[in-house]
């Protein structure tokens, strides 16, 4: 691939990993509202519903930003062979131990943060 379309695929992935975060946090930050409201004192199946909605869209916001950032690696990987990189392009795999933070990071956060609202749904049982 030349420089121009591997920049262009970088920024491609960037966006799906932007994309990707975003219905999983809204997600979260809308449990922990509900939670403030009295989820937690609602009937076991509601609190079973929100486990398991909360559950599939992390793992499908986490696949999802392991897959793109998998790919930017693969692009940084492409920018680095390049014999005379533009400045943009050098910017680029500088920043690419980035991709890595998405890849682990950011899955340790989310299976963190479910832990905490999967203990404040069901602290009461």
């Amino acid at each position: 691939m030349s420089e121009t379309e591997l920049i262009r695929q970088w920024n491609t992935t960037r966006w799906h990993i932007i994309v990707s975060q975003i219905a999983p946090t809204l997600l979260l930050a809308f449990t922990v509202w509900m939670l403030v409201d009295g989820l937690a004192e609602t009937s076991l199946a509601v609190r079973v519903a929100a486990t398991g909605i909360l559950l599939a869209s992390g793992i499908l916001g986490a696949a999802a930003q392991y897959a793109a950032a998998t790919e930017g690696a693969a692009i940084v990987v492409g920018l680095r062979a390049l014999e005379s990189p533009s400045p943009l392009a050098a910017r680029i795999v500088a920043m690419g131990w980035g991709v890595n933070v998405v890849r682990f990071v950011t899955p340790t956060v989310f299976v963190v943060v479910f832990i905490a609202l999967v203990l404040a749904l069901f602290a009461g049982l």
